[in-house]
């Protein structure tokens, strides 16, 4: 049974997202569910610089995990405050204008058309879309 969300504070909100690491898993998190595996080959970063930034996130209340087998899969819970909610969707929106997002998640989008030109792990599974879209 999952847990109930847990409530994003403002001062939280800004802490979490007052990293550069943080910002791009939002982003390519954003209207998907995406193993970790992807995060690391696509941002090439160390698994445990990831997993720790995501563990960031998750102690924040805007991301939550779901484990199948041995991937762990991350996807965004966006907070239920409406001040918090308003900040946390204006931030995942103005990835849409950033270079750099915008070539993470074409990075992210060719992985998963084409997992074989990445360092995927054989049989991780292909990042899920979620509902409802928050893509930016």
């Amino acid at each position: 049974m999952p847990r109930p969300a847990k409530p994003v504070s403002l001062a939280g909100i800004f802490a979490a997202l007052a990293d550069t690491t943080r910002l791009r898993l939002l982003n390519l998190m954003a209207g998907r569910e995406v193993c970790v595996c992807y995060f690391v080959e696509i941002l090439g970063q160390g698994q445990p610089k990831i997993s720790r930034h995501l563990a960031y996130l998750r102690r924040a209340g805007i991301v939550a995990a779901r484990r199948e087998g041995k991937w762990m899969h991350y996807r965004i819970t966006p907070p239920a405050d409406a001040a918090v909610a308003s900040i946390f969707n204006a931030t995942l929106r103005s990835f849409g204008s950033d270079r750099k997002m915008q070539a993470d998640r074409a990075r992210l989008d060719r992985a998963c058309c084409a997992p074989h030109r990445l360092v995927i792990p054989e049989g991780a599974p292909r990042p899920a879309l979620v509902a409802p879209a928050l893509r930016p």
